[in-house]
């Protein structure tokens, strides 16, 4: 989708500090970070909110926790562990309507959450 941030990320034409990259999935970090490690993780494939997702989307989605792994790993994650947030639509705080995942680490967090 020509309009959406996250599509032009996923598509290099927008600049952003890439942490992962396949043909399925690409993750960033934040802009605006709310951690020590704040990473968005989005799949290639548009989908606007989580309402929109449909039957064929479950892998997709379940790709971006093991993707969620990966990062883990990769920014020492694994021992402390971290915070994964979705939020749809926006009254719950989606302001890129692409479906993405925050990954939040590097801290403690405190419950409930917001």
């Amino acid at each position: 989708m020509a309009e959406c941030l996250f599509c032009r990320i996923a598509a290099g034409e927008i600049p952003a500090k890439i942490v992962f990259r396949d043909e399925k999935a690409v993750a960033f970090e934040d802009i605006n970070p709310q951690a020590p490690v704040h990473v968005i993780i989005i799949p290639k494939k548009h989908i606007p909110t989580l309402l929109d997702l449909t039957d064929e989307d479950q892998s997709i989605m379940g790709y971006l926790y093991v993707v969620a792994n990966h990062i883990a790993a990769d920014k020492s994650l694994t021992e402390s562990g971290f915070r994964l947030v979705a939020n749809c639509k926006e009254s719950a705080g989606q302001e890129v309507f692409h479906v993405h995942i925050h990954m939040l680490g590097g801290r403690e967090f405190g419950w409930p959450p917001g």
